[in-house]
């Protein structure tokens, strides 16, 4: 009896252990830092097809950006074109004819990961076939293609009600077999920041983004700065494993300037956002590189304790955005919202770093590193005197400093 029920505990410890090798992590341990990748939307829109993911995968490898953190590659509407006669997808076998297993396996030779895009409603935002009556069937479908990302759209969706259509494809996702990132593309009608968390892994809080820099296309179209304004606000409803997603990023589309996409790119990572790139990766200049690698930009919106930053000083053209970091540190960014560069003349004792979750202030004698100079520039012993570019920033790390102090 004994050496049957040792035996039969080993099998049951290889095989856990044998999952876990093939999958990793469970549902619930997934996006504890923002996701980073890239989707096929932005720049290409219906015009997808697997010569350009597999390059695009190629392209995240061969510029550094793999090396930065970038992992996912997503296909996002207009892959599949219908169902079979037992209900599966279809993948477009013109643009796909080597189907989508093939094209995900492509995707994890680069040791990259596989996503694709789906919609709550019968048809996708393109009239594609979406998931609704098919949630678990397509679930395992996706499984089986080895996906690891699901974006789900809200097209569609007639009289659905937001929170049961999401919380169906979040167990049908949870017991389909392998952990895949849930992005809950509800574009922030039904307030998903108040009831996604343990349903998806990020929730989009707006509608769909447009290149520029401060422009609000009605109906539904919004840039940087419009974006920002109504990101801001909900810093207290994420953290690891459920971010905020103000959506894609436009950084080498070439509709804003260099300091507008560095700024895009430094308030994304202030605001623990998801850096999902929507720009094509076969074909960057070395500007759009030095944005999307900046590592130690990433390093802030990567921080693992996953605290969203918030606008700490507005003085209107002139804010001051602030984010407590792990190790006792903070990231703080100066934003010119203005057409014209403004001089700082920013004193810390006078204007002191308190935070608002936790109660504290710092003192001042930190050590203040330049994030995109990336060199250490002083601290905040004196005033920091700096130009702002027009459209442009500043980013700051802070570390070194005295204990943080309880208000």
């Amino acid at each position: 009896m004994m050496k049957t029920f040792t035996m039969t505990k080993i099998l049951l410890m290889l095989f856990i252990s044998a999952f876990t090798t093939s999958f990793g992590q469970s549902f619930d341990d997934l996006a504890k830092t923002p996701p980073m990748g890239w989707n096929s939307w932005n720049k290409f829109r219906c015009e997808i097809n697997e010569e350009l993911v597999r390059e695009t995968a190629d392209g995240m490898v061969e510029s550094g950006m793999m090396d930065a953190g970038y992992k996912y590659v997503v296909i996002d509407d207009c892959w599949q074109v219908d169902r079979d006669k037992n209900g599966e997808l279809v993948p477009d076998p013109e643009r796909f004819p080597s189907g989508i297993k093939a094209l995900s396996d492509y995707v994890h030779s680069k040791g990259l990961k596989f996503g694709i895009y789906s919609c709550a409603g019968d048809l996708t935002c393109q009239d594609r076939p979406g998931s609704r009556g098919h949630e678990f069937q397509d679930a395992r479908t996706f499984a089986k293609w080895g996906v690891d990302y699901l974006k789900y759209d809200w097209c569609h969706h007639g009289q659905l009600d937001a929170v049961a259509s999401y919380t169906t494809m979040s167990k049908a996702l949870k017991e389909c077999g392998r952990p895949i990132v849930f992005s809950i593309c509800e574009w922030g009608t039904n307030q998903p920041w108040t009831w996604s968390e343990n349903i998806g892994h990020l929730h989009r809080i707006n509608w769909d983004i447009r290149d520029c820099f401060d422009c609000n296309i009605a109906p539904v179209f919004f840039g940087t700065m419009q974006i920002i304004d109504i990101n801001e606000p909900l810093w207290k409803f994420a953290g690891p494993g459920h971010w905020n997603d103000p959506d894609m990023l436009e950084i080498g589309n070439g509709g804003q300037t260099f300091e507008e996409y560095k700024t895009q790119f430094s308030l994304w990572s202030m605001m623990a956002s998801p850096l999902i790139t929507g720009n094509d990766l076969r074909s960057m200049n070395d500007e759009t590189i030095e944005i999307l690698t900046n590592k130690e930009v990433i390093d802030v919106n990567q921080d693992p304790l996953g605290q969203q930053g918030y606008r700490h000083i507005d003085y209107g053209d002139l804010e001051v955005w602030i984010r407590l970091l792990s190790d006792n540190e903070f990231a703080v960014c100066f934003l010119n919202r203005s057409d014209k560069e403004i001089k700082l003349d920013f004193d810390w004792r006078k204007y002191r770093i308190t935070h608002r979750k936790e109660k504290f202030y710092i003192d001042n004698d930190w050590e203040m590193r330049d994030l995109w100079k990336h060199k250490n520039i002083g601290k905040t012993d004196k005033k920091f005197d700096e130009v702002v570019p027009a459209h442009g920033v500043i980013m700051l790390r802070l570390s070194g400093g005295s204990k943080i102090k309880k208000v």
